[in-house]
């Protein structure tokens, strides 16, 4: 008789971390957290309840805009799920293109503030060119998804958020495109 797998074997809990880690929600929401709270046990610094506010907001932020997304443009969940349906442009996504990749990297940076780690601190940074270069790998799909309604709404709307309406009317008027 073979030997039967359990939830606790060794090959089950690598497995299930492997996941864990290549869940961007799940590694930078538990997984990174829960390194940077052993760090900062280790270390022994006091938490700084400065940092919490931009934790709870950008959770909020990538919670309440996957659902909203899901909801309103079909496909998801994730890069990884089916592609949407529908080009969502209304809501948050009238003020940022990303607004749930901005809540990771909002998230990211109340924990730095909060535990004053070097590790939260070196994962913050390390994350934005993460995200940029998955932004513009995801942005293409959009593009080939959706064509000119993408690209009208990629010169209306920035990135990571809402910019100053200067710096959007001179982008658009000296090249044409607002691709910040």
């Amino acid at each position: 008789m073979g030997r039967r797998e359990t939830p606790l074997s060794s090959g089950t809990i690598a497995s299930t971390m492997l996941g864990y880690l290549r869940s961007t929600s799940k590694r930078d929401f538990i997984v990174i957290p829960i390194i940077v709270l052993i760090e900062q046990a280790i270390a022994r610094r006091r938490l700084r309840v400065a940092g919490v506010p931009l934790m709870i907001w950008g959770y909020l932020q990538y919670r309440l805009t996957g659902e909203y997304r899901n909801r309103i443009g079909g496909g998801g969940p994730g890069v990884s799920g089916p592609p949407p349906e529908h080009l969502v442009t209304s809501g948050i996504y009238r003020l940022s293109r990303n607004p749930m990749y901005a809540g990771h990297v909002i998230f990211l940076a109340g924990l730095t503030i909060t535990t004053g780690s070097p590790i939260a601190l070196v994962v913050t940074l390390g994350v934005v060119p993460w995200f940029r270069s998955r932004i513009i790998e995801n942005e293409q799909q959009l593009r080939e998804l959706f064509g000119e309604e993408f690209a009208t709404y990629a010169t209306e709307v920035g990135r990571w958020g809402p910019r100053p309406a200067l710096v959007s009317l001179a982008r658009t008027t000296t090249t044409g495109r607002n691709d910040a």
